[in-house]
């Protein structure tokens, strides 16, 4: 199989690149950079040299040669090029925000300041969170060309917290919204210099921004009330999704995204089979419940670790993985839950999560290329 990376230089695709060099079905490896077209790979980036060695070439070249095409690159560039892909019935994953809301352009518009280019390429498209839309991605992918609109970072961390306690009906409606703060390396505000990112004004120092207004936030709302709706158990069981206040902050390391999310219990969480929660003393046999119901849901999700109780889910231990590692907890009173999820943001959050759905899309094994140990240290 020949894989393409559109966009090859920058943070997202030069992890794509670093991932799919070790991938045991890729045969060859396209790459392509507006910024440095005609440069090498390994000129931009030297920890690449004596692995991989591979001229920047035209995005149009990459199209037409490869058997899949990956878009890391800004939002509203890579619509073009999709409409190119699946003119040539060929599987297209974008890393942008292009594709991750459907036909919902009225959200888009209204978070990015853009209109789709193509709209019609959306009845191609599907979001591509795999614990989320799996099986629509595979169905997508055999009925004919696809678009994986691949998740935000602060979006995959946080759903993947919420999606348990949300199927289950375990948050409560009316008694406040569910409260995401999350904090992201510095790699997440792309390649390209800003101030905000640079060593001095980072340095030593975490800083909340975009409060109240960050893109993400209907993603993850959007996500919320699916998993609450169409993904309940049973089926039929149709729970409300809650509010969302969702902040961002920018922590001063290279990598990695730690979120802690705030969800109002119900007084009969639902499961204690309908009997009332237990007072405050009996919180540690709760949380104890509601560790296991996390561990039910994720049995067969190759990707998320639901940790013991006493070990907090935190960002060195999952560097450089595609896994997403999740602490759950209670507060004193046994009314709020609170969840800690970690994940990498340029893998599980960006490029991991790209070639996980190139996996699912391909028939390929879900962790090929992926089963790397964290890096600790």
């Amino acid at each position: 199989m020949i894989a393409g990376i559109i966009g090859a230089t920058g943070y997202a695709g030069s992890e794509l690149t670093r991932l799919l060099a070790g991938h045991p079905k890729l045969e060859k490896l396209l790459l392509s950079s507006v910024s440095f077209e005609g440069d090498r790979i390994e000129n931009v980036y030297p920890n690449f040299l004596g692995r991989i060695s591979a001229a920047l070439l035209k995005p149009e070249e990459v199209v037409r040669e490869a058997d899949l095409v990956f878009a890391a690159l800004p939002g509203g560039v890579g619509e073009d090029f999709a409409k190119a892909a699946v003119e040539r019935k060929i599987p297209f994953i974008d890393l942008s925000a292009d594709f991750r809301f459907d036909d919902d352009e009225e959200t888009f518009r209204a978070w990015y300041g853009k209109a789709y280019v193509h709209p019609e390429l959306r009845k191609f498209s599907v979001y591509g969170l795999p614990e989320l839309n799996r099986k629509r991605i595979r169905e997508l992918a055999a009925a004919g060309p696809v678009i994986i609109g691949n998740p935000g970072c602060y979006p995959t961390g946080a759903s993947l917290g919420l999606f348990p306690a949300l199927a289950k009906g375990l948050a409560a409606s009316g008694a406040g919204p569910v409260i995401v703060d999350s904090a992201s390396g510095i790699t997440g505000g792309g390649r390209e210099p800003q101030r905000s990112y640079h060593f001095p004004e980072c340095s030593d120092s975490v800083s909340p921004y975009k409060v109240g207004a960050h893109r993400h936030t209907p993603e993850i709302s959007r996500n919320m009330e699916m998993m609450a709706g169409e993904a309940a158990s049973p089926p039929e069981t149709k729970f409300p999704a809650p509010s969302l206040v969702f902040t961002p902050h920018l922590a001063p390391m290279n990598r990695g995204i730690l979120s802690t999310i705030y969800i109002p219990l119900k007084k009969d969480s639902g499961i204690h089979e309908g009997r009332p929660r237990p007072p405050a003393a009996g919180t540690e046999a709760l949380a104890a419940e509601i560790r296991q119901l996390y561990l039910d849901f994720y049995r067969d999700e190759p990707f998320v670790r639901i940790l013991p109780a006493g070990i907090y889910a935190a960002t060195n231990r999952v560097r450089q993985s595609n896994y997403c590692d999740i602490s759950v907890h209670l507060d004193h009173s046994g009314s709020m839950l609170i969840v800690v999820s970690a994940i990498d943001n340029m893998v599980k959050g960006a490029a991991g999560q790209a070639v996980q759905n190139m996996n699912i899309v391909m028939g390929f094994e879900e962790n090929s290329g992926l089963a790397a140990i964290p890096a600790l240290f």
